[in-house]
């Protein structure tokens, strides 16, 4: 077949002949990459195969050939469309040569309906006289020139065949009669370059320009590709020579553990982990893009996430498949909060105390070594904390023990106090228990080599997860040794890799993973972000009685310098204006004692400035004494004073204010107001 544009190729394509493979001869590129545009791919190269799946028409332009007005036409247009009589259609033609030249030379061009006064025969096949034949193109099969040729009105499952041109006979132009929808007018091949005639659209003449849209499959593409017809390249149809050919997909671990099987599968990672490792582990290096993997199925097991040290926090996660011994240690609580947390269902709570706690809202003090029974959450007076039993020593009688409210921010680092030297299992320990639980191996598993868990002195199981995990193995393994086996939480790691469709090799039995894999720091806490909690937030400390009093006088003591303060007209220039500023305490050993003189007038006189030095010196201001009353002298000096802050003195009352300011003592308020205004008077 030669290369037809990708559009004429479509036009002409018979749907009941799909899946069609097609070869790109002439590519299309924009600025040499491959995106897309509103879905649709907009870039083909050359020698690219594709193998179209489905054709929708999308939508009908509708033009005017003599005006050059264009339309659009809906799908379910009511119109319906009478093709034009070609002016040669009465014309008989001896040979189909003359029939295509003709054809050819026309407007409307190939493809062109007709029929044969007699029978043909050709290829063990027989064309009856009279039943129309659309020949679609020419192509040239053995230095012959050949028609491509379909029986029928181009209706969809009939066979194609070719014809040779030098064929001799009585050939005819045919036109069909009957009026046609919009569809059919579209699928009959023989109408395609024709022009129509509808009375709905009050033109002379149109001509139908449909748009589809192809869904294709290409080979290293993820998903179905979607190609408007209108692409401008030019394609070969390839089906009869590359029906061997197997177009690849790639497919993400989570696409493949949603399928459930068939398992095992061979796979090749196309595209290797982005950004850190989520395991310590050493089959993580193995991930890169090329390395070949066997897929063997769901993971059936759950897991914990446990942590284990408190410096340096070491973090894995342990499978439900893990066979180890585990005994309970003794959980601690630093703050009463805890305790409320670490609260089960189960049996009684008791801790010890290992710090004395005294004050904070404590009616009773604790001292070290006190044994407590937790007995649950309690709100008296409307304030939330904790009951608690004070138990008495080991020979003690249990009757004698006396109950006691800790408030629940109480910092009084408590420990559990354990009796159980039982070894339980993974699975006994997430039943009687609720987590967190602390727990020391007292037997590994003897699946291992080497326990990572046995070697440590207490491991905290924190949380289950329930993430679906995929069993793989690294197919590197030598013959008859077994491949090394992990497992892959494709919600976290989902590599893009692309299935074999041969059989595994390898036969034995299914490999089982190490029930333990050590996280990475970034990975852990990645974790528990991501997993849900029912864990619920810390209480809101309360307020604490000094804050409380103290809030309450400052309060108290700005609204009463506010009711004493009287509205001030502006001071009196001249000495009787400092007067009152040598009222206050503090002032008096400071300045000296004005001598008494008559009333002056407003203005300040020379003879009056021997009494101002004092107030002056006062207020931070060294006087010059070699400057005369009337010369002008500079800005004065400003000397820092010393510092000298009255003691804060304890103020009683209670308030509802959350801080905790410092007061000003009320003589230092007096000093400083008298300041200011004497400064405002200089």
């Amino acid at each position: 077949m030669e290369p037809l544009s990708f559009h004429d190729y479509i036009c002409g394509l018979d749907p009941a002949t799909l899946p069609r493979v097609l070869k790109i001869c002439s590519g299309v590129y924009f600025q040499g990459s491959v995106y897309e545009v509103d879905g649709s791919e907009c870039c083909l190269s050359t020698g690219d195969l594709m193998k179209i799946t489905h054709v929708q028409l999308q939508k009908v332009i509708c033009e005017n050939p003599d005006t050059g007005q264009t339309r659009e036409l809906p799908l379910d247009f009511s119109g319906h469309f009478r093709p034009i009589p070609r002016s040669m259609a009465a014309h008989a033609f001896d040979s189909l040569e003359a029939l295509v030249a003709a054809a050819t030379a026309a407007p409307g061009g190939l493809p062109v309906c007709f029929t044969s006064a007699w029978d043909l025969h050709v290829g063990g096949r027989v064309l009856p006289g009279g039943q129309p034949v659309t020949l679609t193109s020419v192509e040239l099969r053995h230095g012959q020139r050949h028609g491509r040729c379909k029986s029928g009105e181009g209706a969809a499952g009939s066979p194609p065949l070719l014809l040779p041109l030098a064929l001799s006979g009585q050939f005819q132009w045919w036109e069909p009669d009957s009026r046609l929808t919009l569809l059919q007018a579209l699928r009959c091949q023989a109408l395609r370059t024709r022009r129509f005639h509808c009375a709905n659209l009050h033109w002379a003449a149109v001509v139908l320009s449909p748009l589809y849209e192809v869904q294709a499959i290409m080979q290293m593409r993820k998903d179905i590709v979607k190609i408007p017809s209108s692409l401008e390249v030019d394609v070969e149809d390839v089906t009869a020579v590359t029906g061997h050919v197997h177009f690849v997909k790639p497919v993400l671990l989570s696409e493949v553990l949603a399928r459930g099987g068939p398992f095992p599968v061979e796979a090749e990672i196309l595209e290797g982990p982005a950004g850190s490792p989520i395991f310590e582990s050493a089959w993580t290096g193995s991930l890169r893009k090329g390395q070949r993997l066997r897929l063997h199925g769901h993971a059936p097991a759950w897991r914990l996430l446990a942590t284990a040290g408190r410096k340096a926090p070491r973090h894995f996660l342990v499978s439900s498949e893990y066979r180890g011994l585990l005994r309970r240690r003794p959980r601690e609580f630093p703050t009463a909060f805890d305790l409320l947390a670490g609260l089960g269902p189960g049996g009684p709570l008791r801790v010890v105390v290992t710090r004395d706690c005294e004050g904070e809202g404590l009616a009773m003090a604790l001292g070290v070594g006190d044994r407590l029974e937790v007995l649950g959450p309690t709100h008296d007076g409307g304030v939330a904390g904790l009951e608690c039993a004070r138990l008495g020593g080991p020979g003690e009688p249990s009757e004698d023990r006396e109950l006691l409210v800790l408030p629940l921010p109480l910092a009084g680092g408590f420990v559990e106090e354990l009796g159980d030297g039982r070894r339980y299992s993974l699975d006994e320990v997430t039943t009687h228990f609720p987590l967190p639980v602390e727990v020391k191996v007292a037997a590994g598993d003897p699946t291992l080599p080497s326990d990572p868990l046995g070697v440590l002195p207490a491991v905290r199981l924190e949380e289950r997860v329930a993430e679906p995990f995929l069993v793989a193995s690294l197919d590197e393994a030598p013959p008859g040794a077994v491949p090394v086996a992990f497992e892959i939480p494709p919600r976290w790691l989902d590599l893009l890799v692309v299935l074999s469709g041969d059989p595994p090799a390898w036969g034995g039995e299914r490999p089982c993973p190490p029930p333990v894999e050590e996280l990475t720091e970034a990975f852990y806490f990645r974790l528990r972000r991501e997993l849900p909690s029912d864990a619920p937030p810390p209480p809101r400390p309360p307020k604490g009685p000094d804050a409380a009093r103290r809030s309450k006088a400052e309060g108290s003591a700005c609204r009463r310098s506010s009711q004493e303060t009287p509205v001030k007209s502006p001071p009196e220039v001249g000495p009787k204006s400092l007067r009152p500023s040598l009222q206050s305490p503090t002032l008096a050993k400071t300045l000296p004692t004005p001598a008494k003189t008559p009333p002056t007038p407003a203005m300040i006189l020379p003879t009056q400035a021997k009494t101002l030095p004092a107030p002056v010196k006062a207020l931070g201001f060294t006087a010059n004494p070699k400057v005369s009353p009337n010369a002008y002298s500079g800005v004065p000096k400003r000397v820092k004073p010393p510092p000298k802050r009255p003691p804060p003195r304890k103020l009683s009352g209670d308030s509802d204010s959350d801080h905790d300011y410092e007061i000003m003592d009320e003589e230092l308020q007096e000093t400083i107001r008298h300041m200011k205004e004497a400064a405002l008077h200089y």
